[in-house]
């Protein structure tokens, strides 16, 4: 019986749910799914420029494992770029340091139902219009 699989901890969801090819029309087929942990990754070391030991501390996870996970990152990146393929941020084994919201109409990122308040540029007033992003999975 294999190991329980261990949750990789996200300090943030990205802003976006994903990116598409300048100049291509979206497709079905065409798109690669980079799961929450590996953006995770691929941003502590691409964008904050931690280390690989520091990253996985964070994310607490092995360093090996970390290093799984990235490499993935890196692979889908690659391909999605190459082939000229959309890429879809969703999913993975996550927990989420605290509790995030997005609205359904805005997607403005909220860290906890009691801070959300109305935006200028949306007309969200429940927290019925708002995605609780701890349990998509």
């Amino acid at each position: 019986m294999p190991r329980p699989f261990k949750s990789r901890k996200i300090c943030n969801p990205p802003m976006m749910n994903g990116f598409k090819p300048f100049g291509m029309h979206f497709c079905e087929d065409g798109s690669v799914n980079l799961q929450f942990d590996e953006y995770e990754s691929f941003k502590l070391v691409n964008y904050e420029g931690l280390s690989q030991d520091i990253a996985a501390k964070k994310m607490d996870v092995s360093r090996p494992t970390f290093t799984r996970v990235y490499n993935n990152a890196l692979k889908k990146i690659a391909k999605a770029f190459v082939e000229c393929q959309s890429i879809e941020i969703e999913g993975g084994n996550i927990a989420f340091e605290k509790e995030w919201y997005k609205c359904k109409k805005c997607f403005k990122l909220i860290e906890g139902i009691e801070n959300h308040k109305k935006c200028l540029n949306c007309t969200t007033y429940n927290n019925n219009e708002l995605t609780n992003l701890n349990q998509t999975k």
